[in-house]
């Protein structure tokens, strides 16, 4: 094994053990602060909580759950730690154990990049970015010394997750993994210390656009781009543009390889509260205005979560949810997911938001079709 692939899996592995990172891993990180301000949005307590969605039996077609409540679904094989759902501005059910509190830090994973999302379509609301169709190599000019493939790289794909990039989402740490390449991937992007060196390294596993793959390192190259573009740091871009005027309740983190480097972790290095990221769900819900102030075009959210079951459902790093049944639904909603199952998921229909926060989730995606049941359900 190379030296310092030896050296960047031990890091990882004495950070967070063999399974990889924890919703708590940021705190081990480098990281930034995101500040909240004064001036707090609150949602408000229902005066009557829903507790019928106690009482309700779910169906899974997998049959992953059948006939079990919604907590004994989503908690004995998942170890959740927190259910949120707001309707309406009005908080309607509210659900911790464990760890994992209403206003308890956690990291969220890949909902990152959902985030990450957002801020280019501020990015390119704003002009920073002029085009999500520019190549890259427009805002990294340093990557077209190197494969020709950077040049027909754009932005578009990187929202898409059709890079075209050879590069596997290895988040274990174990060492039984034969694929020593692939381990040393992951581990190099979530503790390595200098990002873009990785990225510079890159190699193509077939032409941009030609076929959707989900892989990390194409959002993280995202972020890099915003951080290019706006000539903010990410925690900075983030706190000015969406973290104050949504009146934030708590501060947020954001991790970065190094403080030479300073790059953040685009890809799933953010750190927020459940009610907290429900506002990131209120303000899709409301198609990008928040009480009045546009913070991102309405056009940038329809493109993000519209019903599609092109490219398998994924789009502007969220996810509709033509790709978790097998029939469109009457109502249907969207979602940003992490590792572990952390879920956000919006349903515009019933004007729904719902956050799922947990340990670990060994059933992946069922959490979302869970939701939309409950959704499609809701009286």
């Amino acid at each position: 094994m190379p030296l310092l692939a030896s050296c960047t899996i031990v890091r990882g592995y004495i950070s967070d053990g063999a399974y990889g990172p924890t919703s708590f891993s940021y705190e081990k990180l480098l990281k930034d602060t995101i500040f909240n301000r004064s001036d707090v949005f609150s949602f408000s307590q229902a005066e009557n909580q829903a507790e019928w969605i106690d009482t309700l039996h779910f169906f899974h077609q997998g049959r992953i759950y059948s006939n079990t409540t919604m907590w004994e679904a989503i908690g004995s094989k998942t170890e959740t730690q927190g259910v949120l759902i707001v309707q309406n501005d009005s908080i309607v059910y509210e659900k911790c154990k464990g760890d994992i509190t209403p206003d308890k830090i956690s990291g969220v994973f890949s909902i990152t990049k959902s985030v990450t999302s957002l801020l280019c379509g501020i990015a390119v609301d704003e002009g920073c970015i002029k085009s999500i169709d520019d190549p890259v190599t427009d805002y990294l000019p340093e990557l077209k010394k190197k494969d020709p493939m950077w040049q027909k790289l754009t932005i578009r794909h990187l929202l898409d997750m059709r890079s075209g990039l050879d590069f596997d989402d290895t988040y274990s740490l174990s060492l039984k993994i034969k694929n020593i390449k692939r381990l040393h991937a992951m581990a190099k992007l979530n503790y390595g210390r200098n990002i873009m060196a990785q990225v510079k390294k890159l190699k193509f596993r077939c032409e941009p656009g030609t076929e959707y793959r989900y892989e990390s390192m194409t959002t993280e190259i995202l972020g890099i781009i915003i951080e290019r573009a706006t000539r903010r740091k990410f925690a900075d871009y983030l706190e000015e543009k969406v973290w104050t005027p949504l009146g934030m309740e708590s501060q947020a983190y954001m991790n970065y390889d190094s403080k030479k480097h300073h790059t953040a972790h685009a890809f799933g290095g953010l750190a927020l509260t459940m009610r907290d990221l429900a506002k990131i769900g209120r303000l899709y819900l409301s198609r990008g205005d928040w009480n009045g102030k546009r913070i991102v075009s309405e056009s940038w959210i329809k493109q993000s979560t519209s019903y599609s079951r092109d490219n398998e459902g994924y789009h502007f790093c969220w996810y509709n949810t033509s790709c978790i049944g097998a029939d469109k639904p009457e109502y249907p909603g969207y979602y940003a997911m992490g590792i572990r199952g952390q879920v956000l998921y919006v349903n515009p229909h019933r004007h729904l938001i719902m956050v799922r926060l947990g340990l670990r989730d060994d059933t992946y995606a069922h959490i979302p079709y869970l939701f939309e049941q409950l959704s499609n359900l809701w009286p």
